[in-house]
């Protein structure tokens, strides 16, 4: 699968831009500001329906004007594919395939499977547990759609188990019956979630190491593991013995929603021990694997987006990283960076075919 044109209307810092790619290499190179990243983000925004960068959708429109529109033309199992995805100030964002617009935007994930690797990505170590939860949902359910679909019902169960709690505290009052209706139905979905997520970390955990030991040269241990306390126990008892303790903060506080996973290096949280270089070979590792994990499911080959990787790595672990980018197991790759020079010369070593795009 790959990417052939890209047209931009009103999308965040474009007027109206347009774009034909190369099957494998696409660079964007400029100073910063220019709108390189805005470019992976308008791909990204195909895939997903969404921006990577800016969860508010009207933020995205060209400051000054009232909608976005972004084209994509894709070739996908010899079959041309166009996507559009639009946005008008006041309505409901569209998603268009060949014409036809998705009911739900749920039903366009993993169509087009697609991995984005970006200094943004520094929130899955600094950040809460949440956005750790959300890169793993996000690996499962491009690959998953029911995976995609018990999690998008345990979310909107849990918002109406915590409107209950929320009801029960304002007006003084409690009905167990009713709100044994709403645990029922999170140990429903929430075990499936709890169980899916064992078994895809069982299968990625081995695949993220194997990364990680390709662009440090083998020198860390590293590890990653899931925590939950579905490991324990059950959903259904862990909301019996938490029951006091929700209507007191008036919200849920146990389930797949607290689920976290824990990052190591050398058996010490890599938080706080862990180098820039290492924390980004980390991250860059865990998104190889990522990228890996949905090749193999989806048995299509993912686009590739690499926003200003290179920066705050050594020149080793750059050459880690473009020796396994050359291998054919890549398909068609875009990649940002503020130095020309540095990006033509590490291209020039990859033994593809590539454009180079001046903002």
């Amino acid at each position: 699968m790959f990417l052939k044109k890209l047209s931009l209307i009103n999308y965040k810092n474009f007027t109206s831009k347009n774009f034909e790619f190369d099957s494998k290499i696409n660079c964007f190179v400029g100073d910063n500001g220019v709108g390189k990243t805005n470019v992976l983000d308008a791909i990204y925004h195909l895939a997903f329906g969404k921006s990577y960068f800016n969860p508010v959708a009207t933020q995205n429109i060209r400051h000054g004007e009232d909608f976005f529109v972004i084209d994509g033309e894709f070739l996908k199992n010899d079959r041309e594919e166009k996507i559009l995805c639009s946005l008008k100030k006041g309505m409901k964002k569209i998603i268009k395939r060949n014409g036809k617009a998705y009911d739900k935007f749920s039903d366009h994930i993993g169509f087009l499977p697609l991995v984005i690797i970006s200094p943004a990505d520094r929130d899955l170590i600094i950040e809460g547990s949440e956005t750790r939860r959300k890169f793993m949902d996000g690996v499962i359910s491009q690959s998953d759609k029911e995976y995609l679909q018990n999690l998008i019902k345990y979310n909107k169960t849990l918002a109406q188990r915590n409107s209950l709690l929320k009801y029960f505290a304002v007006n003084h009052t409690f009905d167990k019956t009713t709100l044994s209706v709403y645990n029922e139905q999170l140990q429903e979905y929430g075990s499936k979630i709890y169980r899916k997520r064992a078994q895809f970390l069982e299968s990625f955990i081995p695949i993220f190491k194997e990364q990680y030991q390709a662009i440090s040269g083998g020198k860390e241990p590293v590890d990653l593991t899931y925590d939950s306390k579905l490991i324990h126990n059950d959903l259904l008892t862990l909301l019996e013995q938490n029951l006091e303790k929700d209507r007191a903060v008036q919200y849920t506080s146990v389930g797949t929603h607290k689920d976290d996973l824990s990052f190591s290096i050398n058996e010490h949280p890599i938080k706080k021990f862990g180098s820039q270089g290492q924390q980004k070979s980390f991250l860059i590792a865990l998104k190889l694997a990522q990228f890996y994990f949905i090749k193999k499911q989806a048995k299509t080959t993912p686009l590739l987006l690499l926003d200003d990787i290179f920066d705050k790595l050594d020149e080793n672990r750059v050459a880690q990283i473009i020796h396994l980018v050359d291998e054919e197991n890549f398909g068609q790759i875009f990649l940002s960076d503020t130095h020309a020079d540095r990006t033509e010369n590490i291209v020039k070593n990859i033994h593809q075919s590539y454009k180079i795009f001046k903002l």
